[in-house]
């Protein structure tokens, strides 16, 4: 597994620069972590992974970053890795997002829908 992780991107996403992505220049009133494309093959009930780093690698993703956003399009940040351990809090929530956590995945994830299982 690769200790070093790609960024994903957006592609679609407005920047408010024309020589730099979206996340690293949000245009006024993007949301948190805008410019990170979420993963529609995990909506559920509303509820949506997006991705930060790229979670399909060659010989599995044991590790990763990302966020989650409600039905009402708030968001939260996830750090997440293949063990076994309680939820932790990273960040309080604020203004922008309703906190950052670490969560554990049961198991190493290769496709989509070891990811949606994880979820």
């Amino acid at each position: 597994m690769n200790d070093r992780k790609k960024i994903t991107e957006d592609k679609d996403a407005e920047s408010a620069s024309k020589e730099l992505p979206a996340f690293l220049s949000k245009p006024d009133g993007a949301p948190v972590y805008h410019g990170f494309p979420l993963v529609e093959e995990t909506r559920t009930d509303g509820w949506c992974y997006g991705a930060i780093t790229e979670f399909l690698e060659e010989g599995g993703c044991d590790t990763g970053d990302g966020y989650v956003q409600a039905p009402d399009g708030s968001r939260a940040g996830l750090v997440w890795a293949v063990e076994d351990y309680e939820t932790m809090i990273l960040l309080e929530p604020d203004e922008k997002r309703w906190g950052v956590y670490e969560i554990s995945f049961p198991k190493v994830i290769y496709t989509i829908d070891d990811l949606v299982l994880c979820l």
